[in-house]
């Protein structure tokens, strides 16, 4: 009996390994990095000083960094909202259609989540550019044409997001929507209760793990996308749309200074365990109004 856990801890080791060497270990190394003026280049590049607080209080300082932090919240709420709402319509809409219709218009919308975010992104620039497809399509019906990275840069980096992550949401909905009993719809359909008040008043409340779970994951993976806004208007223009991600690539790679970038990583992540804290709690409430019911 005393050899069991012993056991299931040998199992348990190659994991652990795996998770010390390739996640906990570089942790701790740019939370150390975030202290020092370690450089891509120049002395400090061979030799970095310890420099205690003052990346963090050169960050707190510059206007830069407060705006980009506003930028990626706009950014990740209007993805985790355009997203979330998209995902869950088309799987409602899909819901009770024949199996070739769902694969039919399921692989169309996952065109997007598929490719390489370089290849999306570069899509989506074609799509949005002064002589795109959005603008030539425009013109055909007599509306002059917009210069939709220039003018709407946030909201057009929003809509490319959201049209490449939508097919994870609709996933996540289908499989939910398959799992929800049909005799209580069809019991309220009876009750005089109309479509539209069911989702709100049914299929939502049944839902409401998924929905919060589906946020979260959309909120990590918005939070670290670079790519995407790197190509299609590189933070610009005027640092509109320059978010953490992209502000601290630029502080890191491309002005050398790879401390202040990774103090950067810092405000991120702190950014990511609000939200995560957020959606914690939203699933503990949910569960404790479950078990009073």
């Amino acid at each position: 009996m005393k050899k069991q856990p012993v056991r299931k801890f040998v199992f348990l080791l190659p994991a652990t390994l795996i998770i010390a060497v390739f996640f906990l270990i570089p942790a701790l190394l740019c939370v150390a990095y975030s202290f020092t003026d370690l450089a891509l280049t120049g002395s400090n590049a061979k030799q970095l000083t310890f420099v205690g607080l003052s990346n963090y209080a050169k960050m707190f300082a510059d206007t830069k960094v407060l705006r980009a932090a506003r930028n990626t919240v706009v950014f990740t709420l209007g993805s985790i909202a355009g997203q979330s709402i998209l995902g869950f319509s088309i799987a409602y809409l899909l819901r009770e259609k024949r199996v070739w219709v769902r694969r039919v218009v399921g692989s169309i919308v996952m065109i997007g989540w598929v490719m390489p975010e370089v290849v999306a992104a570069t899509c989506m620039n074609s799509f949005f550019a002064d002589r795109g497809t959005l603008n030539a399509g425009l013109n055909l019906i007599g509306i002059k044409g917009i210069s939709w990275l220039f003018t709407y840069p946030m909201l057009t980096v929003i809509l490319a997001n959201i049209w490449r992550g939508t097919a994870f949401s609709m996933m996540n909905y289908q499989a939910a929507l398959d799992d929800v009993d049909t005799s209580i719809l069809e019991s309220a359909m009876l009750d005089g209760c109309g479509e539209i008040s069911s989702i709100f008043r049914i299929i939502l409340p049944v839902l409401k793990k998924t929905v919060a779970t589906n946020s979260m994951l959309i909120t990590l993976s918005t939070l670290g996308c670079f790519g995407m806004i790197w190509i299609l208007t590189g933070g610009g223009p005027g640092g509109k749309t320059n978010t953490m991600t992209v502000l601290m690539y630029v502080n890191a790679f491309q002005n050398s200074q790879l401390g202040y970038g990774v103090a950067i990583s810092m405000a991120l992540l702190v950014i990511g365990v609000v939200f995560g804290l957020l959606y914690t709690r939203m699933l503990g409430e949910g569960e404790k109004n479950e078990a009073q019911d």
